[in-house]
């Protein structure tokens, strides 16, 4: 059991709290697995109708996977094989699939930072979910900042955003507020943090058959409070559409550069810094997830990240972000220019046959 997940079942909701502020709610395995545990049992509990997810801090929902043990398991052996690093991907994907999956309602408070894996555990299939932002929402896929890719589903969630908008988020890994969420179609309602404690009640006392439409009716009132003209998204819809329309990432980056408007060139430049290889693969990815099925996703994830930390790219990543902390990565190859397809082919080839895949089960 592990102790940053607190669960309690109230009024026929299951609640899980992820409970590990100092490290932003950074999912640690023993915390993948007590979640997955709970959620299992509550899959067919008769006492339990709906499961709501949240935090213990008004600072992050969760930030993601714990990527300081991610280095520290992919340098301990050669070549990033490590039986932990495997164990945990393999049971994070699969968590992924059970929520997207559940059968019952399952309502996420993503108040806070909510990044990477923050989002797999946020990002429930349209049946059962319910995704709530506040005013101090900061959600991202920023995995190309440290040489990764936008997993735990995020080539399934992203490609399926209207337009180029997951496109843009995934390859620039550029960070989001509620309004910018909702117009992605990555939050469903926004409720200021001041109402919280008020929706909290609501969660623990409501005879509602059908929580998910409590919660709406609830959300109504600051449905005003979230603006149009607040999302970056939909002010520069056009100019995101346009650019990151192309299928290779050399394309984008040529239009980008030929726009002088401050939007292309803030992209750009963000562009710049990001890990060019990566950058590459994350476009091929979301360019495939837009035609599989969530499993079929997770199992291509699971195939890239055994290759990303086999090449060493993210463990250079998270060393130069996190561990030595002077924000140099060498990435390899250093430039755009210097990417070739044969580079990026071998991220998509599996390292198991169909009946051997770890992630084989999910359907």
């Amino acid at each position: 059991m592990s102790e940053y997940v607190q669960t309690f079942v109230q009024n026929q909701i299951g609640f899980i709290t992820l409970d590990r502020p100092k490290a932003l709610n950074s999912l640690s395995l023993d915390m993948i697995r007590e979640i997955t545990q709970v959620l299992l049992q509550w899959r067919d509990a008769d006492n339990v109708g709906a499961v709501f997810i949240s935090s213990s801090s008004e600072k992050a929902f969760c930030a993601g996977g714990d990527i300081r043990f991610f280095y520290d398991a992919g340098t301990a052996t050669p070549k990033g094989d490590s039986a932990l690093l495997e164990d945990f991907f393999t049971e994070e994907y699969a968590l992924n699939h059970l929520i997207h999956f559940y059968p019952k309602p399952y309502i996420a408070l993503l108040n806070g930072v909510v990044m990477g894996g923050g989002m797999g555990i946020a990002q429930a299939g349209p049946s059962c979910r319910m995704r709530i932002v506040t005013e101090k929402t900061k959600m991202a896929m920023p995995e190309v900042n440290i040489g990764l890719f936008p997993d735990v589903g995020g080539g399934y969630f992203l490609s399926r955003a209207p337009g180029q908008l997951g496109t843009y988020l995934g390859l620039t890994g550029e960070i989001i507020r509620a309004a910018d969420a909702i117009y992605a179609e990555l939050a469903d309602v926004y409720i200021p943090t001041s109402a919280i404690p008020a929706l909290m009640q609501l969660l623990t006392s409501t005879q509602q058959a059908d929580i998910r439409a409590a919660i709406r009716e609830f959300a109504a009132p600051f449905a005003a409070e979230i603006k149009l003209e607040d999302s970056m998204l939909a002010t520069h819809r056009s100019l995101i559409d346009q650019h990151f329309s192309a299928n290779q990432v050399q394309a984008i980056v040529d239009t980008l550069s030929d726009d002088g408007s401050p939007f292309a060139q803030q992209t750009l430049s963000v562009m710049q810094k990001r890990s060019p290889l990566l950058v590459s693969v994350t476009l091929e990815q979301l360019r495939r997830g837009a035609g599989l099925t969530v499993a079929a996703c997770l199992r291509m994830e699971r195939d890239m990240v055994r290759y990303c930390f086999k090449h060493g790219e993210v463990l250079e990543g998270v060393r130069a972000l996190v561990v030595d902390k002077d924000n140099t990565p060498k990435w390899a190859p250093p430039s755009l220019a210097e990417v070739t397809q044969e580079m990026v082919a071998p991220f998509f080839v599996s390292a198991w046959p169909d009946h051997a895949h770890p992630l084989r089960h999910l359907d």
